[in-house]
């Protein structure tokens, strides 16, 4: 009984979407990826999973700013995150975001880095989903995945995920999620201290 419970996943595709303006047509076509995902921990993905479409895969993208180079930029409405490189450059990695609800935009440091980090969720999560573990053990089935970047003293992160599918989709509880893959390669390229950005969907 436990064990269906653990591993049930709930897919509902919302069917009426806002174009906000000021949107791109890919924010319009990521606005409709709005999920109701249960966590699955425990679940090993197949590596073939973490095969993402062209557009969400990490690559450097022309990106103008005003933020030095080493700033995370995180876009919750084109569900990207970017580090930026200068001169008009930025690594880009397509994620997961908060679903709504659960979205949120400030101005944040890493404070702290870990690799297969330990998963203890939140009481709230635990209120959501009663039937998550209190804590697991770091490893290739838990939903943190492969790498964590602990932002400030919040309880959000930006870390890896055992769900791929979930990339470019609104569906988490506030955290920041990439394939394996990418939160490693994050992971490598950025040191504590990190400032990162978060940048919410502009308001009607």
């Amino acid at each position: 009984m436990f064990g269906r419970i653990l591993f049930r996943i709930f897919l509902s595709a919302v069917g009426f979407v806002v174009a906000l303006p000021g949107m791109t047509e890919h924010a319009k076509a990521q606005a409709g990826r709005i999920l109701e995902i249960e966590d699955q921990p425990g679940i090993v993905p197949n590596p073939s999973d973490e095969q993402l479409p062209p557009a969400l895969r990490r690559q450097v993208v022309f990106y103008r700013t005003s933020e030095p180079p080493g700033t995370i930029i995180v876009d919750t409405a084109d569900r990207y995150l970017y580090l930026v490189q200068g001169n008009n450059r930025a690594m880009r990695y397509g994620i997961g975001v908060g679903r709504d609800g659960f979205q949120w935009q400030g101005l944040l440091s890493v404070t702290r880095k870990a690799e297969w980090p330990d998963w203890t969720p939140p009481t709230e999560m635990i209120q959501r989903q009663p039937y998550l573990p209190r804590f697991m053990a770091g490893g290739p089935g838990n939903p943190m995945g492969a790498r964590a970047l602990y932002l400030g003293t919040t309880v959000y992160r930006i870390h890896g995920t055992n769900q791929p599918h979930t990339i470019g989709s609104a569906v988490s509880s506030g955290c920041f999620r990439l394939v394996n893959d990418d939160v490693v390669d994050l992971y490598g390229r950025v040191p504590v201290g990190t400032k990162v950005v978060v940048r919410q969907r502009p308001t009607l």
